[in-house]
Parts: C-alpha cells; structure tokens; sequence
C-alpha cells in the first residue's frame, strides 16, 4: 500500500466521521460553525503531524539504507578474514594430525605383521 493511498484514506475517513458527528447532534448554527472551524483546526494539526512523522518514517528508512549498503559489505568481509585466518591457523594441527595418524596406522600395521609372525 503506498503511503499517499493510506493518508488519502485518512483523511477521507477523518473528513466523513467529522461531518457526520457535527450534523447528526442537535446545535444551533453558530455552535456548528464553531465546531466545524474546531474540527477542522484539530483535523489540520493532526494531517500536519501524520505529515512530519512520514516525513521521519522516510528519512529514517533512507539513513538505515544507506547504513546497510555501507555495513553489510564490511561485515561479509570482516567474515570472509575471519574464516582465512582461521584456516591458517588450523592449518598447521590438520597437518601434524594427519602425521600422527599416519604413524598410528604405520604402528598398527606392524603391529599386526608382527602378531602375524608369531602366530605362524
């Protein structure tokens, strides 16, 4: 719903319920003048304020966009070194790990052959 749409609405249904209210109570024409010219002065300040709040609406919208467009990025990046650090880091454990395996399998093997032979 675009915001024009919804402040029209606003200010029909305003405009409608003001209108009816004033006509539908039993005063005399001065008290009706004066109640139309207060309604409408009411109904003015009011559209003023759903002005300026929209008005802040966007403005806040806009700043957080460009926020975003700026931060996001960085964040990615700060995720992406974040993760090569880590690699080069790991990098060196993953290394001797798979030394240390390597020997245990080396050991189990001769561990086996050995048992092998003495079995025979």
């Amino acid at each position: 719903m675009k915001t024009t749409n919804f402040v029209l609405g606003l200010i029909t249904g305003s405009v409608t319920a003001a209108v009816t209210v004033l006509f539908s109570t039993p005063q005399s024409g001065r008290e009706i003048r004066s109640s139309v010219k207060t309604a409408s002065t009411d109904m003015l300040h009011k559209l003023n304020d759903v002005k300026g709040k929209l008005s802040e609406l966007t403005d806040s919208i806009t700043n957080m966009s460009k926020e975003a467009k700026e931060i996001v990025p960085e964040a990615i990046s700060d995720v992406k070194g974040s993760i090569e650090q880590w690699k080069i880091s790991t990098e060196k454990n993953k290394e001797r790990l798979e030394k240390e395996i390597s020997a245990i399998q080396n050991s189990l093997l001769e561990l086996e052959q050995s048992i092998a032979n003495q079995q025979k």
